[in-house]
C-alpha cells in the first residue's frame, strides 16, 4: 500500500500484523518486508517472545526500533533516521557529532 511505502507524519500509524513467525527464514522473510521502503526513521516491533523482539530489531533497518512501546524517547537518546529519512542523529552524544571535525594522527617514533 501506498501508506506503507512513504514516510507520513501526523496522527498515523502503520500496523502490519505478521503470522506467528517460528523458523529463521519466517524472520527473513518478515525482516525483508520491513525493510522494502526507502525510508528509515522509526519502526516498533510487538510481540510476548523478547528474543525474537531483540533478534527483529537489530534487523531491521530503521534508525529507532521501539520494542512493546511506541514513541517513547528520552533526550539523551540519539534519534535520526537511515535511508532518505535523514543523515545525523538529534539529541545525546551523536548529535554532537555534527559540530566536531575528526582527525587522525599517526606518528612512527
Amino acid at each position: 500500500m501506498y501508506i506503507a511505502k512513504e514516510e507520513s507524519f501526523g496522527p498515523i500509524m502503520i500496523v502490519s500484523v505478521f503470522e506467528d513467525v517460528q523458523s529463521q527464514a519466517d524472520i527473513e522473510k518478515l525482516v525483508a518486508r520491513a525493510n522494502d521502503t526507502e525510508f528509515a526513521l522509526a519502526s516498533g516491533v510487538f510481540t510476548r517472545d523478547i528474543s525474537k523482539a531483540l533478534l527483529v530489531s537489530e534487523k531491521i533497518n530503521a534508525g529507532t526500533c521501539f520494542i512493546n512501546c511506541y514513541n517513547k524517547t528520552d533526550v539523551a537518546a540519539p534519534f535520526g533516521g537511515f535511508k532518505q529519512s535523514g543523515f545525523g542523529k538529534d539529541f545525546g552524544a551523536e548529535a554532537l557529532n555534527e559540530y566536531l571535525k575528526t582527525k587522525t594522527v599517526t606518528v612512527e617514533y
